[in-house]
């Protein structure tokens, strides 16, 4: 059954999660988290100063917790980091708590949207685009592992991913909310 009143987005850095996210849950009148800000705030640093100071390990860790906790709110849409679903146990709450949306796009598409942004550290390397060429054939099977909705974000505007979305979570009789698969 797809819900709408606890939606999760889950897909690679780079496919609009945050900036869908908010115009998402602003149509169906939710409140927006996201994960890696929410991360931000509480600890009073960036993602690459946790990195620097955690390791990856330590990052991963601080989000399992998060996403536990913040699954488990009412009337929410949560943006989660693209590394969110390599954690076993995060990906059956995601799974078993609300609808999950992946949002996919290609390495390419990625790469452009984010080769300015220097708060990835993951991307802080010679060749950041073969880096996500490899992270999507890692993540790819686990975002589409849970996901209840599949809507593709490549050179599509965010306001008409977000209305595609919610028409998607919006019941109408006889018509199916169902997965679409890029």
């Amino acid at each position: 059954m797809i819900a709408s009143n606890k939606v999760f987005l889950v897909g690679p850095m780079g496919a609009g999660k945050t900036t869908i996210g908010r115009q998402l849950a602003q149509s169906l009148r939710l409140s927006f988290l996201d994960s890696d800000h929410e991360l931000q705030r509480r600890t009073g640093v960036d993602i690459p100063t946790i990195f620097e100071f955690e390791g990856e390990a330590g990052f991963r860790l601080r989000e399992k917790n998060l996403i536990d906790e913040l699954t488990q709110r009412k009337r929410i849409v949560l943006a989660t980091g693209g590394g969110s679903v390599l954690d076993r146990e995060s990906r059956q709450r995601l799974a078993a708590r609300g609808t999950v949306v992946y949002l996919h796009c290609s390495p390419q598409q990625q790469y452009e949207r984010t080769m300015k942004d220097k708060n990835r550290p993951l991307l802080q390397l010679e060749d950041p685009l073969a880096r996500l060429q490899a992270l999507m054939e890692e993540r790819e099977p686990l975002y589409r592992e849970i996901a209840d909705i599949i809507v593709s974000t490549e050179n599509r505007p965010m306001q008409s991913v977000a209305r595609d979305i919610v028409s998607r979570l919006t019941p109408r009789s006889g018509g199916a909310s169902g997965s679409n698969n890029p």
